[in-house]
């Protein structure tokens, strides 16, 4: 089955203790609805870079940098689309990028 890269995008930040436990209650509650479809659970990313062809960087991670990610098992891009419908970070004003992976090696 393929697996299927989620990149998440922006988000509000939670700027109280109380906003920061009912967001991660909300990721544990998607992420334990995924089920096995949960290959990865990820991580959140707290610090970004670019790196430009000739190898120059700039910090910041460019005009929507990754702010986490996770990997699924779905059967299609369409399913995999489906699952993150209930994400939390999209209802708080951030966006997920769904990208099928391919093995190489």
């Amino acid at each position: 089955m393929p697996l299927y890269l989620l990149t998440y995008h922006g988000g509000s930040p939670n700027e109280t203790d109380e906003a920061r436990e009912h967001a991660m209650a909300a990721w544990g509650e998607w992420m334990g609805g995924l089920g096995a479809a949960l290959a990865d659970g990820g991580k959140p990313v707290v610090q970004s870079a670019t790196v430009a062809s000739d190898g120059s960087s700039s910090p910041g991670g460019g005009s929507n940098p990754v702010t986490g990610y996770s990997v699924l098992s779905a059967d299609s891009l369409e399913a995999a689309v489906a699952l993150v419908a209930g994400c939390p970070i999209l209802s708080s004003g951030g966006s997920v990028e769904v990208g099928e992976t391919v093995d190489i090696m």
